[in-house]
Order: C-alpha cells, then sequence, then structure tokens
C-alpha cells in the first residue's frame, strides 16, 4: 500500500505585480471584494495591498458583464467577500493573465506525510497528492518529506534510489508518485 503525502496550502499567496507607488513588486490579497453596478453592467475586483507601502490595488474578477449572465452564487460569494473564492481566483489562470499578476508560493504551504519514519522500509512507493495547484520542486518535498538535504536527494536520484515516472528536478503542481529504494 503506498503511503500519500499531501502538499497543503497554509495561506495565500503572495501577488507579484509592480506598486504604482512605490518600487515594491509584492502585494497580499486583502480578501475583500469591490463590487460595481452601472445600469445592467456588473464590474469585480478583488482587493489587494502592497506590502511596504500599504497601497490598494484592483485584480479584475469580472469586467463589463451582463447582470443576467453572472451566475447569482458568484455574486453572493463576492458580497460575502468569501475567502475560500480569493484562494480560488488568485489560482485561476484567467484571473492571472488578465491582471499579468504571478504567485510566490513560499512559506505558504506545508507537507503532510502521515507522520509514519519511512527510511525503515526497504522500498517504499509514495504517492504526493496536491490540495492546491501549487508549483514545488519534488526533490524539495522528498527532502521535508524525509528530513533530508536536497544534495543527499540529488544523490539517491542519481544513483536510481529514487525512482518516479515524472521527472523529480523541475517544478510540479500535480500528483505524482515515486519509489524509494534501500
Amino acid at each position: 500500500m503506498p503511503n500519500i503525502w499531501v502538499v497543503v496550502p497554509t495561506c495565500l499567496p503572495v501577488i507579484l505585480r509592480s506598486c504604482h507607488s512605490c518600487a515594491s513588486q509584492r502585494f497580499r490579497a486583502s480578501g475583500k471584494f469591490r463590487v460595481n453596478a452601472n445600469h445592467k453592467l456588473l464590474d469585480a475586483w478583488l482587493l489587494a495591498r502592497c506590502t511596504d507601502c500599504g497601497e490598494t490595488t484592483k485584480l479584475t474578477v469580472q469586467e463589463r458583464m451582463n447582470v443576467r449572465s453572472s451566475r447569482p452564487e458568484l455574486l453572493d460569494r463576492l458580497h460575502q467577500n468569501d475567502p475560500g473564492l480569493t484562494a480560488e481566483l488568485l489560482q485561476d489562470p484567467v484571473v492571472r493573465r488578465r491582471n499579468r499578476i504571478a504567485l510566490d508560493w513560499d512559506n505558504a504551504w506545508r507537507l503532510d506525510t502521515g507522520g509514519s519514519d519511512h527510511l525503515k522500509d526497504e522500498a517504499i512507493d509514495i504517492s504526493v497528492r496536491f490540495a492546491a495547484p501549487i508549483p514545488v520542486r519534488p526533490v524539495r518535498l522528498i527532502a521535508d518529506g524525509f528530513g533530508l538535504s536536497r544534495a543527499e536527494v540529488e544523490r539517491l536520484v542519481t544513483e536510481g534510489n529514487l525512482v518516479s515516472a515524472v521527472r523529480l528536478n523541475g517544478k510540479r503542481c500535480s500528483d505524482f508518485t515515486f519509489t524509494h529504494k534501500r
């Protein structure tokens, strides 16, 4: 039976975008939305605050959308400032592309390994699941999960003691499995 590790977000990622007031490139989502109606057209924005100067910026969620074509449950979540909606919208590639933003996931996730001692087994299959599409290097996940350095994990990969169908050196944000041989 394979062990399951889960990559879980612990907070919202930092938004990478230029501030118009200072030289900062980092914003934090406030979790608040602004909805504006002009006759039958709706605009909706997610508000974010610069980490250095505190200047507020608006990230476009909906732009000039007809009221009847907007989903009622989405409008309710916007009006209630739903924190789950904030996380969903930041991970939506359409919203990121429209607003020309990137996300910095450093210190915004953790790895749940289930707490068992993996290094005692002869050979172990581990399945890594992502609760959210967080781009992380598998080598870093394996190092954190086993309590090893990244150099040691790289050595295990080159020796053939860590085997996977996916490349372990690049970033991944989707599920994968690997085998650790002793």
